[in-house]
Parts: C-alpha cells; sequence; structure tokens
C-alpha cells in the first residue's frame, strides 16, 4: 500500500494542508498513521475517504452530518441502515437544490436569448415577473 505526505494528499484530494487538519481534529480523518518522525502520513483508504468527504461537502452536507457519517461508518455493518438513511435524506436534498438551479438557470438562459436578440419581450425589457420588472435591462 503507497503513503502519502500531506502536501501529496493535499494536492490529489483537493483539500489544503489545513482542512486535512481540521478534518483531523475534528474526528472525520480519524486514525491517521504517523511515521518515525511524528508526521501524518495518508493511505490510499484515506484517499478515498477524502473522496467521500469531498463529495458529501461540495454537494452542501453541513459538518455536523458529515461526522454523523464518519461515526456511522466506523460502527460498521450494523450502521448500513443508518447510513443510507442519512445518504437519501442527503440525496433527496442535492435534488432539490438541483431543481432551484435548474430553474435560475433558464431564467438566465432567457435573458441570455434576451440580450443577444433571439427573444424579444413584448412591453418592456424584463422578464415577466421580474424585480424591476419594466426597467432598462
Amino acid at each position: 500500500m503507497r503513503s502519502y505526505s500531506p502536501g501529496e494528499t493535499a494536492e490529489k484530494s483537493g483539500f489544503s494542508i489545513d482542512t486535512l487538519r481540521y478534518y483531523e481534529k475534528i474526528g472525520l480523518l480519524p486514525g491517521i498513521a504517523r511515521n518515525a518522525s511524528g508526521r501524518r502520513v495518508f493511505s490510499d483508504g484515506d484517499l478515498q475517504w477524502l473522496g467521500m468527504l469531498r463529495c458529501l461537502r461540495e454537494t452542501g452536507m453541513p459538518i455536523a452530518e458529515m461526522l454523523r457519517y464518519s461515526e456511522l461508518a466506523r460502527g460498521g455493518d450494523q450502521t448500513v441502515r443508518e447510513r443510507l438513511e442519512l445518504l437519501q435524506d442527503h440525496d433527496h436534498r442535492v435534488e432539490e437544490q438541483i431543481a432551484r438551479l435548474r430553474e435560475q438557470q433558464a431564467h438566465i438562459q432567457w435573458k441570455i436569448r434576451l440580450y443577444s436578440g433571439e427573444v424579444r419581450e413584448p412591453g418592456g425589457a424584463g422578464a415577466p415577473g421580474e424585480v424591476g420588472e419594466g426597467l432598462p435591462a
């Protein structure tokens, strides 16, 4: 099994060294090995776990919930049901966030079409129902 320095781990994971230290301190990265001089040494398994943490964080999971997931993951097979429920709840929130973003993207795309002359709005420059409707776009 390969081992990685904190710098290599930061580069491979996309987390800063400070974030790695913080995650270790709060318990999201438990059991990080140390070399003879006391420096942290990360494994392939640690990198995989960091990949999961990045996924959860970038999809908006709060740190407290990530800590709960981490705690459950350390609990082994007997916590699979709870982990499943936690991830399903998070997935539902991600789906809601994506839907909101799609709605907002549609508005942006409409505005792009308006500005590029692909569409014309009768009676005003703003999108229907837009704050500031009727003001110059």
